[in-house]
């Protein structure tokens, strides 16, 4: 494996305060994930600062605050507490069993006003004494930590430079651990914590961040020098090439979400790259497996252990089992005041041969635990290669994601927004509705793939750059293609998971009067908008019926598909077709609760691409006027004389999609500003 690089710059340092080196380094070793894992390790320096109160010079631990991240965070990311406080909390201290209150405390030791909330960790910076000290979770670093002689490891790697203490929960109680350490030993530059991770220290940020890489690849160094023949016994499954595990992956996906979609639903993410696919493979898999993860960044990410699949077999039963093993570790484990039981499914699912699938309730956390885990895996690999590994006890395991604190973290989450969970399919994704819509779904939650025939890649990018990258999927689909329909949903089905919502949405428009219609052009209109939207909803309900957890249809139709409209007989026909298939199908799905709606604008100009080109010349050539004056046309031909925009029509897309209209199926709702022709009633 490459040796970590020393990116430290001394011009781009050069005139920065302490607060802003300390987030220099910070983000220097948070880019890489062979140093920590996302959202894990902490970073500190202990800093004099101007006290607000008296003008007097004032000793502040500038720290890592609660739930952020070393790599992406900002100065605004960090909680500052005065030093004397936080010594003075020593004399509050009642002994481990109650070494949880001290965590209340914190808030009064705050300087500055600072609102960041100081992290668990916080005392393990602040006692330790030296003014700079970094803890992350490298994967070599807890390879040794996690062997069942990793005291003797640590001796043998570093000598008396780094040292060695044995597991505990992070908390008041080993933040004192720590502070003796470091003053007993004062040659030590850090301290292997068993099962857990690396703290170092300096002087300075530079000398700092310089040891944390000395040590990790140091490590690095000495576990490959140690690491002979296959790891984890060697390989038993050989990998299925690509395009099957993908297949695979896509079957599996959404039966596995739709048993474990139940008070919220989930979003799945899958991976097989070949740290994934060794494990996976491999002769000790289910021993190894078994044993959970040992670093508590991991195992709260992946749980107590993974569930392990077979790729041919049906996953209920295997799901139902760990859920009862899951129930039964609750039990065994649970102490008095302990918070209730919460989601019993697996986080983690390892398939032989074909990968790793993992489920969350959003995509990016999905994709985290992902990557926690394939830190596990080579945590593994290493404590393997040089000894045994061992995971967490199972009673501390428990007491760690049952902490209250971690309960009290967890229910000051905000509320989930209304489409959480849910997967959406935008046909005509890249025009106008399509990306109003796509808009409005991200910003409640979803997570969206565009589907089109052009102009996917810049309204991927778009819609990426405003809501992330993690949330946004575009795929190329002609509507008229049973191959290119079915591809859509399975490429949906690994990146996602399944889908809750399908938008079709893809139209094209003609005027022509009927003795000018040609053949060629009915049958375009009736391609595209009847039979399209018959491919589209065919393989969403195949999909929908297998997760079994319902879902939302919804056709953007059109109102000439209730009213007639002059020179556009193919056109609207074709819409008319659209609007009776979607009744159709409302009956068909319900039972499944399967909910199948229309919206019909009309007049929808901006935005538009069916607006562009012969089809505005047309319908102006129709009424008389020009392209200036057909926008107006429109809105003084309306009850209420407004024009009707994308977003009016995403605000409905909106509406059938969210649990609001739950009890809605069938339906027609006309987005046009009124129009007599086109009343249902």
């Amino acid at each position: 494996m490459p040796r970590l690089d020393n990116l430290w710059d001394d011009a781009t340092a050069a005139g920065m305060g302490e607060p802003e080196l300390l987030l220099y380094r910070s983000n220097l070793l948070g880019s890489d994930k062979r140093v920590t894992n996302y959202g894990g390790g902490n970073t500190s320096a202990k800093v004099i600062e101007t006290d607000p109160l008296t003008g007097q010079p004032a000793e502040v631990l500038w720290v890592k605050g609660s739930g952020g991240d070393i790599g992406s965070m900002k100065l605004d990311g960090f909680a500052t507490l005065y030093m004397d406080r936080l010594h003075a909390l020593k004399s509050r201290y009642r002994g481990v069993e109650h070494e949880d209150e001290m965590v209340g405390l914190l808030p009064h030791c705050t300087f500055g006003l600072n609102p960041r909330a100081a992290s668990i960790d916080t005392p393990l910076h602040a006692y330790v004494p030296r003014a700079h000290v970094d803890h992350v979770h490298s994967d070599a670093i807890i390879a040794i930590a996690a062997s069942d002689n990793s005291k003797a490891l640590t001796e043998e790697i570093f000598g008396s430079e780094i040292g060695w203490l044995p597991w505990k929960r992070p908390g008041f109680e080993l933040g004192l651990w720590l502070e003796d350490f470091a003053r007993t030993n004062p040659q030590a530059r850090g301290c292997v914590l068993e099962s857990h991770g690396l703290f170092t220290w300096g002087d300075d940020a530079k000398s700092c961040y310089e040891t944390t890489l000395e040590i990790i690849n140091r490590a690095t160094e000495w576990l490959e020098a140690r690491t002979t023949g296959p790891a984890f016994g060697g390989e038993v499954r050989t990998p299925l090439p690509p395009e099957e595990r993908r297949r695979i992956a896509a079957r599996l996906m959404p039966a596995i979400r739709g048993l474990i979609s139940g008070a919220r639903h989930m979003i799945g993410h899958f991976d097989d790259q070949p740290a994934v696919l060794e494990f996976t493979g491999s002769a000790r898999l289910d021993e190894l497996a078994a044993l959970g993860t040992s670093c508590p960044d991991h195992f709260l990410r992946t749980k107590i252990r993974p569930l392990v699949l077979e790729a041919d077999a049906d996953p209920e039963p295997a799901i139902e089992a760990y859920r009862a093993e899951y129930a039964a570790y609750y039990d065994r484990c649970r102490r008095e005041g302990s918070p209730a039981m919460r989601d019993p499914n697996a986080v983690v699912y390892l398939i032989p041969g074909v990968g790793m699938i993992t489920f969350a309730q959003d995509k990016a956390t999905a994709r985290i635990s992902g990557e926690f885990y394939v830190n596990a895996i080579n945590v593994m690999r290493g404590a393997s290669a040089i000894g045994n590994y061992q995971g967490l006890p199972e009673q501390e395991a428990f007491d760690i994601e049952y902490w209250q604190l971690e309960e009290a973290k967890l229910q000051r989450m905000p509320k989930p927004k209304s489409l959480a969970g849910r997967i959406a399919i935008i046909t005509g994704g890249a025009g106008g509705i399509g990306m109003a819509t796509a808009e409005r779904y991200l910003a409640e939650g979803a997570c969206v793939m565009l589907a089109d025939i052009d102009g996917l890649d810049a309204a991927v990018q778009g819609l990426s750059a405003r809501f992330g990258v993690d949330v946004v999927r575009g795929t190329r689909m002609d509507v008229i293609s049973e191959d290119a329909v079915a591809a859509a949903y399975e490429t949906m089905a690994v990146e996602f998971g399944g889908v809750d919502i399908v938008v079709s949405n893809a139209g094209i428009a003609s005027s022509a009067a009927v003795e000018d219609t040609t053949l060629e052009l009915w049958n375009r209109n009736i391609a595209i908008l009847s039979t399209g939207y018959f491919l589209v909803s065919r393989e969403a309900f195949r999909l929908l019926k297998r997760q079994g957890i319902g879902g939302s249809i919804v056709f953007v139709a059109s109102k000439n598909g209730l009213a007639a409209s002059p020179g556009a007989s193919a056109y609207c026909t074709a819409k008319a077709s659209e609007i009776h298939l979607a009744r159709c199908l409302a009956l068909e799905g319900a039972a499944d609760g399967i909910r199948v709606n229309v919206v019909n604008p009309d007049a929808v100009l901006r935005g538009s691409r069916i607006w562009q080109g012969e089809w505005l010349d047309q319908r102006a050539s129709t009424y008389k006027t020009d392209k200036d004056g057909l926008e107006e046309m429109y809105r003084q031909r309306s009850l209420l004389k407004r024009s009707v925009l994308p977003e009016d029509i995403a605000e409905a897309n909106y509406f059938f999609a969210a649990d609001v209209s739950a009890k809605s199926t069938g339906n027609i709702l006309n987005v046009d500003a009124g129009n007599v022709q086109s009343f249902t009633r």
